[in-house]
């Protein structure tokens, strides 16, 4: 089926908002989020993209279904703590644009949806005069009891767009796994690209 990919308005994030969310719920379920979400919590969050002048959300649409999305933001305008670990790296916080997060439902995966958000962020963040593309990974033992034995981490992929681990460079971000009790803090990996440098 042909998937349609492209900025919502601001008019379309609000109307979508429920759907963006449970879109989120549904697919950091999967390792290696596990993440054990609510309603309410993401519509809270996602509240920041309405309110933030310059932050993005890419939608892919099969048809009429919202099937996956992409959000991005200033950095500055992300939360505290993933800019505090970026400004302890030294890195420009007010010049690097945040590619926060893409969901897509497991049906639609493997059409270069992937790309197409990473290509309309990347985009986004050039066009309000950012330097630098930076997101987060969760960092998962290999030995971990829910990791699937297909899984297949998406390092390849990042480094194709021209991404790379910043060493040292970890946030922390706690949130509630599946059949947890309480939330945990959780360690994420930063990438980060030049945009002004060519794709490899």
């Amino acid at each position: 089926m042909f998937l349609r990919v492209e900025p919502m308005s601001r008019e379309e994030m609000t109307v979508y908002l429920d759907t963006v969310a449970a879109l989120r719920i549904t697919v950091f379920s999967e390792f290696p989020y596990l993440y054990d979400g609510d309603m309410d919590y993401e519509r809270r969050y996602l509240s920041s993209y309405l309110e933030s002048e310059n932050a993005i959300i890419v939608g892919a649409w099969a048809g009429p279904q919202l099937v996956g999305v992409s959000t991005g933001t200033p950095m500055e305008d992300h939360a505290e703590d993933f800019a505090d670990a970026l400004k302890n790296a030294g890195v420009g916080i007010s010049r690097t644009f945040y590619c926060a997060e893409s969901v897509l439902l497991p049906e639609y995966r493997g059409q270069g949806i992937g790309a197409r958000f990473f290509d309309e962020r990347e985009a986004h963040a050039l066009a309000i005069g950012r330097t630098w593309s930076a997101f987060c990974s969760v960092i998962r033992p290999d030995d971990h009891p829910e990791r699937p034995a297909d899984y297949a981490p998406l390092d390849k992929f990042w480094k194709r767009r021209g991404y790379r681990p910043m060493p040292g460079c970890i946030a922390k971000f706690a949130w509630k796994d599946h059949e947890d009790t309480r939330e945990t803090v959780k360690s994420l990996q930063f990438w980060i690209r030049n945009l002004r440098t060519p794709t490899p």
